[in-house]
Parts: structure tokens; C-alpha cells; sequence
């Protein structure tokens, strides 16, 4: 069996969203769904939800682990779950119409394109060279990816989509001008 330390980016990948038991080499162990694995130092961000509305965050150095088993796969719901620990959006996703969303997804999907990223519609999401996903409602905060620098490129780039952006600071003006 393959040690943790030395897989590979995209086999820590798999684990994403999953619930696992990690061990680690002084007979602790740690159970959680997996939120990220940082890629430079194979550390696991864990995220429990127990009965108490705040979840409990954990963080696994790599170097410590010596095991990790699979206990339950992931869902679309805890997924997003996870995400909202995390990740605070800005337009939540009820409160714009199934038209609105469409019209938020062509913009995200020209401006990555007129940027020369290459990107496809899967369904409701839009996935960027196989590498990350944007859901509704395709903002920043709305993207996953476990590189790093890929994450925060196309952040970034989707905060400067004059777009999306332009939206926000309309609506702000508007609500602000009563």
C-alpha cells in the first residue's frame, strides 16, 4: 500500500468530500469528511458535523499520518455543506431565478473563455480543464478545486468579470440610493 505522504495530487483528490478515518502514527485517529489535502505538505483538513450547529474542524499534519480508510462516500449536499463552513457567497442561490442563474452561468462561461480558459457547461456546473468546478451561483466563492493556484487564478479572474461585478455594484447603489 501506497504511503500517504507519497501520493499524488490527484489521488488525494479522490478522497475530497468523502467521510474517512485517518490514523495517524501515534494511535490517534480522526474522523471527518475531507474538505482539502494541501499538496505541498499532505496535511488533511477534516470537517465533522456533530449535534451542535458549529461544525468541528481538524487539521491532520501529513507527516503524522499513517493510514487512511474510506468510511462513507461524499453527497452534493454534504459537499456543500462542507463548502458553506468555509466559503461565505455572497448571492445566495434561492434568491435568483432559474433565469438569472442561466444568465449568471453564459457570463462566467464567455468570460473564462474570452480569458482563454478553456471551460464546458456540465449540466449546472461549469467545469474548467478538467481541474475545477463553478456551481450556481458562480462566483468566487462558488468554485472547488484541489490546486491551489489554479483555484485562485480563476478566482480571481471571475472577481474582475466586469459582468458579475457590475451587478453586485448595482444592486448595491440601488438598495443604498432609497
Amino acid at each position: 500500500m501506497q504511503r500517504w505522504v507519497d501520493m499524488s495530487p490527484r489521488q488525494w483528490q479522490e478522497f475530497i468530500n468523502q467521510e474517512v478515518c485517518v490514523s495517524a502514527r501515534d494511535q490517534h485517529s480522526f474522523t471527518g469528511r475531507v474538505f482539502t489535502v494541501d499538496p505541498v505538505s499532505a496535511s488533511v483538513v477534516l470537517v465533522s458535523f456533530g449535534e451542535s450547529e458549529r461544525p468541528a474542524v481538524t487539521l491532520v499534519l501529513g507527516h503524522a499520518i499513517s493510514d487512511v480508510q474510506v468510511l462513507s462516500a461524499g453527497s452534493e449536499q454534504t459537499r456543500s455543506r462542507m463548502r458553506s463552513v468555509f466559503l461565505q457567497t455572497h448571492t445566495p442561490t434561492h434568491t435568483l431565478s432559474a433565469d438569472e442563474l442561466q444568465r449568471r452561468r453564459e457570463s462566467v462561461r464567455r468570460w473564462l473563455q474570452d480569458n482563454r480558459i478553456p471551460v464546458q457547461e456540465d449540466g449546472e456546473l461549469l467545469r474548467v480543464a478538467h481541474a475545477l468546478t463553478i456551481s450556481a451561483p458562480y462566483g468566487p466563492g462558488d468554485c472547488s478545486c484541489a490546486n491551489q493556484i489554479i483555484l485562485a487564478r480563476v478566482q480571481s479572474l471571475l472577481e474582475n468579470n466586469p459582468e458579475t461585478s457590475g451587478d453586485a455594484l448595482t444592486n448595491e447603489s440601488t438598495q443604498g440610493s432609497g
